[in-house]
């Protein structure tokens, strides 16, 4: 893993009803700071958000947290980030955190974690960016989620080439890896035309 790969990672405010929600959690923070590289999340310090943040600082990983200011308190700023930026939208705190990553993961959430996933997906079929795209499927909890999917692909709402551009597994030790290693090979992104 090259020094500071910045990895984007997308997960809930909060806990999940599952243990290894949390455990999944850890273990992609623990593996992101063991391995040098950097955290760049929405800057919360509730749920999975808190923990990631904090399994990366506590294995010696950088942590940048970008949060929209009405967003501070609902998500409990984490001011224990090695950098916290404030920003002032949603959009705003979308675009920095692509701008600032080498490849995207989402693990267990809500809504805004299947927006945030969805729309790094969605620049990445338009061409803004080619980073690589994660979804990491902890005890099957996207399972429903890609048989709809498959179907969009049957009913020809979306083409075979799209689902390529996204990686699942339900290993975490797989597929940063597999991100990463994916990540050498990304030409400059456009995202500043999004």
């Amino acid at each position: 893993m090259q020094a500071s790969f910045p990895l984007c990672v997308y997960c809930g405010s909060r806990p999940g009803a599952r243990p290894e929600f949390t455990e999944v959690a850890r273990a992609t923070g623990h593996w992101i700071g063991a391995h040098g590289g950097q955290l760049v999340y929405g800057g919360g310090r509730n749920g999975l958000m808190g923990t990631i943040a904090q399994a990366t600082l506590d294995a010696g990983g950088r942590v940048v947290g970008v949060i929209p200011k009405a967003l501070v308190e609902k998500e409990w700023a984490n001011h224990a980030c090695t950098e916290l930026h404030v920003v002032e939208t949603m959009h705003e705190r979308k675009r920095q955190m692509a701008e600032r990553c080498d490849a995207f993961l989402a693990l267990p959430g809500g809504i805004g974690t299947f927006e945030e996933f969805f729309e790094a997906w969605t620049w990445r079929q338009l061409g803004y960016h080619d980073k690589p795209v994660g979804l990491l499927n902890t005890g099957g909890y996207y399972d429903g989620l890609m048989s709809f999917l498959r179907s969009t692909v049957e009913q020809e709402f979306m083409g075979g080439w799209q689902m390529d551009l996204i990686q699942v597994d339900s290993d975490v030790h797989r597929l940063i890896p597999e991100l990463i290693q994916a990540a050498g090979f990304s030409p400059e992104s456009r995202l500043d035309e999004i």
